[in-house]
């Protein structure tokens, strides 16, 4: 990929106020990054092409691949989501980004250890019938599913750590050994710029990422406000199939697992409960997988967005929206009735205020500004 266009993905996609969603409007709109920064540029502050530059510098030092949306090696998988991430940030493995089938294991960080060695296990198990194990990379069940897998195949199993810091940065700080496993058998990827280090608003934004690589999110402890629920929840969204794993009502760390079965995940004892939902043996080959999907890098014919109205409209209703979010958190659908907007004007407003760090998704359908 030439790098005056992995220069101008970074320029419009670390200029304020420009998420994911806005940047493809952005791009639908002038046909090109080139354009679209230079449009914007007349309206508003861009990220400076010189921070761009210090920006590729230092990941090519790091031996970090900057992977843009048009590149043959951004995962498929993604390309489903309409706020695919336009770059990645990628150490280790690249080739693990299309593996054919992966699941992801998510659950509490303050994980039983009854609850780390299931996760462990299974991982181990699905690792060596070819399935890819996909995680946060968190303390607690994240760290026991990672480890099962790269235990597995002899020591040599791999694995995708999806982070809500720059890949650079290690979080937490106890995974250090973790991280240098994983960046050399595995795969470590963020969408988040170098330096960034670990903040609240980043694990959501991640969330969706290890929902959105995998073909199911299996939860592994967790409780109904935990951020496990928040990936199931995309997962659910994103049309992929829910494991859990059930445990004691008296406990805690069950009811999210409890509450997912009761509403229809697959009660996960074993890996080969999820081996059998996803019509994979662990005698046999895996499936090559036919996928349809839309390229985001193509400008739909139904779009028409004027050029003032881009910027300036967007941040109006931006700031109307912000006013009737508390930081105490309101219903998302009372919220969309008392806006005025269409569902995919006002899901677009929600996702780009996500991104840019001033909203929080809450659980029970819920978001709250962030202070």
């Amino acid at each position: 990929m030439h790098n005056s266009e992995i220069l101008n993905v970074l320029q419009l996609i670390n200029t304020d106020g420009i998420g994911p969603v806005t940047f493809y409007k952005l791009l639908q709109k002038y046909g090109s990054t080139e354009k679209a920064l230079g449009e914007l540029s007349k309206q508003k502050d861009i990220f400076p092409r010189r921070n761009a530059e210090k920006e590729l510098d230092q990941a090519q030092h790091l031996g970090v691949e900057l992977i843009l949306y048009t590149d043959p090696r951004y995962p498929e998988k993604l390309k489903n989501l309409n706020d695919a991430p336009p770059i990645l940030y990628a150490l280790g493995n690249i080739k693990l980004l299309n593996y054919p089938i992966s699941l992801a294991i998510v659950g509490a960080r303050n994980a039983s250890i009854a609850g780390r060695k299931m996760a462990s296990r299974i991982a181990y198990d699905l690792t060596n019938s070819e399935v890819l194990v996909v995680s946060g990379m968190a303390r607690g069940i994240d760290s026991a599913a990672h480890k099962g897998s790269l235990y597995a195949k002899n020591q040599q199993g791999a694995t995708i750590a999806v982070l809500g810091t720059g890949v650079d940065k290690i979080y937490p700080e106890e995974n250090k050994n973790l991280y240098q496993q994983i960046k050399n058998q595995g795969l470590l990827i963020s969408e988040f710029p170098l330096g960034t280090t670990a903040q609240t608003s980043n694990f959501p934004r991640r969330n969706r990422l290890i929902s959105g690589l995998t073909d199911g999110t299996l939860v592994v402890e967790s409780s109904l406000h935990s951020g496990s629920l928040i990936t199931a929840k995309f997962a659910l969204e994103q049309g992929k199939d829910i494991f859990a794993v059930p445990g004691s009502p008296l406990e805690n760390r069950s009811a999210g697992p409890n509450r997912l079965i009761k509403d229809g995940a697959v009660l996960t004892e074993s890996a080969e409960d999820i081996l059998n939902v996803l019509q994979i043996s662990q005698n046999q080959q895996i499936k090559n997988y036919k996928m349809s999907i839309k390229p985001l890098d193509k400008v739909e014919n139904n779009v028409n967005i004027s050029a003032q109205e881009n910027v300036v409209t967007f941040n109006d209703i931006s700031a109307s929206l912000i006013d009737s979010i508390s930081y105490e958190g309101v219903d998302i659908d009372e919220l969309l009735r008392h806006s005025g907007l269409t569902q995919e004007e006002f899901f677009t407003q929600i996702l780009d205020l996500e991104f840019s760090g001033k909203i929080e998704r809450q659980v029970g359908n819920r978001v709250a500004r962030i202070k």
